[in-house]
């Protein structure tokens, strides 16, 4: 008889642990309410915020706003930090002194040349030998390098790339610009591999260079470097009628309208002469450097204390241009504020007796909206260890509804990226919530990764995904006001915002409470941001 009651007495116990589990669970997000959520939305996405573009104070305003509820609702400070913000550096370059001079001709820059700040760094060398390098591709398709010795000499390259039958060659289609695939970073990097000294490129569309284009090349926007880079070889721009004048020795006008025309230079590249003059360059840039940061603070777990769950969400935007702020109450106010009251609901559980068995880390970040800078910065310089943070939670945009969303109710639903990939703990967990509690209706339009928004590669979750962190990604959608002035807290849905915060809650609270880490059993999807 004992050997049969036994296990009828631990699966009841078990039913009666998990029902009152359930019930903690309801308790504390009923805790998320929509009045909360406006009054931080109110404040984040208000005017004195200044659109909150990060580097600047309004992004420093929003920090101090959201650290302060971090104090006021009982989070720890990360360990390692000396309060809740991770800082992290940003640049500005601009150009003090550049020298260029081709055989015994010195180019006035501004007039004959300029070179772009955000691609090169302080350097002085010289040459004796310049060579013409086609369009600068070395790839298994074209390579205007093949038989070529280039090693420490000076390559010139065109703009773009060549064409056959109207498609690339090297891209394969239309959808990629001149300056975007094969851009001038990919063909410095070629250039690099070659031990190439300096790249002249001649941009055949340009023929003379402007005031504008000088200036906007003479000093960088604030850029973020998770890594430094340094090396790489010296480059400058050329127009047109530069080149006519100081590289005389080749053809040069047959060269232009080849390149207008997208003609391959394979023939050209290794039967044009190789220039033998001396080539002087010198180019120095100063560098001012502002500090951006992420804000974190932990609710400490029990038994699982050294596993985490993230919950993450970006509070920069677009800032103020002129006098019009770009408020960015959905995008992502929303997912800032949905953070700080997930952080409340999960402290206050703490305080009761109730806190998670795996350490909460709440962390939102800046420069997002430049290229998810806060969030690369945090995973390369990560404060808990990611092979033992079993999930990040982001969420960017859930406060509105998707106006081109014609299937279901719209009144009732979230976009949910992320669910079938990394882990095959994530739907069950997930949907098994969702349908116990809130009953939304999940959309999963944006999860292909070759979906034509790319949504799985845009937010802040990705830095977690490409280092193997299982993820889910709650949105919205693209509605009328995205990246305007017009995301305000009025156009808001704080009933369905509400319902989608505690729908995430409930899905932090079963994985920050469940016996094991999520598997990692799914490869990440193949692709680039």
């Amino acid at each position: 008889m004992k050997k049969i009651i036994l296990p009828c007495l631990l699966a009841f116990n078990c039913m009666v642990a998990t029902a009152q589990q359930d019930k903690l669970a309801e308790k504390y997000a009923a805790t998320i309410t929509a009045e909360d959520l406006k009054k931080h939305l109110t404040i984040i996405a208000g005017e004195e915020m200044e659109g909150r573009e990060t580097g600047t104070e309004g992004q420093r305003k929003a920090a101090i706003y959201i650290e302060n509820q971090f104090r006021q609702i009982g989070l720890k400070t990360p360990a390692t930090l000396l309060g809740y913000q991770q800082f992290y550096p940003l640049f500005t370059d601009s150009m003090t002194e550049s020298f260029v001079q081709i055989s015994d001709n010195n180019l006035v820059y501004g007039t004959d040349y300029y070179i772009p700040a955000n691609k090169n760094s302080n350097n002085k060398f010289t040459a004796t030998q310049i060579v013409f390098a086609g369009y600068g591709i070395s790839d298994k398709n074209y390579d205007d390098y093949a038989n070529k010795d280039v090693k420490g000499k000076v390559v010139v390259i065109f703009s773009g790339e060549p064409k056959q039958n109207d498609v690339y060659i090297v891209s394969g289609t239309k959808n990629y610009s001149d300056y975007t695939y094969l851009g001038l970073p990919t063909k410095l990097a070629a250039a690099q591999a070659k031990g190439v000294a300096g790249v002249i490129v001649i941009n055949q569309s340009i023929k003379t260079l402007s005031n504008s284009m000088v200036a906007s090349n003479s000093t960088t926007n604030m850029y973020f470097v998770s890594v430094e880079k340094t090396g790489g070889p010296s480059s400058l721009i050329l127009p047109t009628e530069a080149a006519k004048t100081y590289l005389k020795n080749w053809p040069i006008d047959s060269l232009i309208t080849m390149a207008k025309a997208y003609k391959s230079f394979t023939n050209l590249t290794a039967s044009l002469p190789i220039i033998n003059n001396n080539f002087t360059y010198s180019y120095t840039k100063a560098r001012t450097i502002v500090q951006a940061s992420n804000v974190i603070g932990i609710i400490e777990g029990s038994d699982k204390k050294d596993e985490y769950v993230f919950l993450t969400g970006h509070y920069d935007h677009l800032g103020k241009k002129g006098n019009k702020i770009y408020y960015g109450a959905d995008d992502d106010g929303s997912g800032t504020c949905a953070v700080i009251e997930m952080a409340e609901a999960f402290a206050k559980a703490k305080a009761a007796g109730h806190g998670p068995r795996r350490t909460i880390v709440c962390m939102t970040v800046s420069g997002e909206e430049k290229g998810l800078w806060g969030s690369e910065y945090y995973s390369d310089h990560p404060l808990y260890a990611l092979g033992k943070t079993t999930v990040d939670l982001n969420t960017d945009m859930v406060g509105r509804k998707d106006p081109n969303r014609k299937t279901g109710d719209n009144n009732n639903y979230v976009y949910v990226i992320g669910h079938d990939k990394l882990s095959t703990d994530l739907p069950t967990i997930n949907e098994g919530v969702n349908n116990l509690y809130t009953k939304l209706e999940f959309d999963y339009k944006y999860d292909d990764p070759n979906d034509e928004e790319r949504i799985y590669y845009r937010s802040d979750h990705y830095n977690f995904a490409r280092k193997g962190v299982p993820i889910l990604f709650f949105f919205d959608g693209i509605h009328e006001d995205y990246h305007k002035t017009t995301d305000t807290v009025d156009k808001i849905n704080f009933d369905l915002y509400t319902k989608r915060v505690q729908m995430i809650f409930y899905t932090a609270w079963v994985i920050a409470n469940k016996n094991e880490m999520l598997v990692r059993d799914k490869p990440l999807p193949e692709g680039t941001r």
